[in-house]
């Protein structure tokens, strides 16, 4: 296999290892609710999955796959490409998790605060800025 080929199955463990990292900031940026390094890393994200997706990659993988010498060559680079792609597919399962309990969180938090409860003391403001008249509570509280 030329050096190029080596090279170039080098650059996609070298994308593989920055996917890893950009995951892992991407948690903590979740973590620590910081938008604005979480808006800053998915560039970052999209830039290199689309190298990984890229049509060049899928067909240097199958010439790979098609010439045995051409794997065995390379077979420990591709061992490591593949078991960091596995890490990166639970990193990524582990940030959409977050995602979906934070945005279940807000859900639940819009929810109590726009559903009137005749048994709340909660006042919320309509979008004027004045104090949304509860009309249920009155009800409530005169029967």
């Amino acid at each position: 296999m030329p050096s190029t080929e080596t090279e170039y199955i080098s650059q996609t463990l070298h994308k593989a290892n920055a996917l890893k990292s950009v995951l892992s900031s991407e948690f903590e940026s979740l973590k620590d609710q910081n938008l604005e390094v979480f808006e800053t890393l998915q560039s970052q994200k999209l830039e290199i999955l689309d190298f990984l997706a890229s049509e060049e990659l899928v067909e240097r993988i199958k010439s790979y796959t098609d010439s045995k010498d051409a794997l065995a060559d390379n077979v420990s680079l591709w061992q490591q490409v593949m078991d960091l792609m596995k890490e990166c597919k639970e990193l990524h399962i582990r940030n959409e998790v977050l995602i979906n309990r934070k945005l279940e969180t807000i859900r639940g938090a819009l929810h109590t605060i726009q559903t009137p409860d005749p048994l709340s003391s909660v006042e919320v403001y309509d979008r004027l800025g004045k104090i949304r008249s509860n009309s249920r509570k009155n009800s409530v509280g005169n029967a």
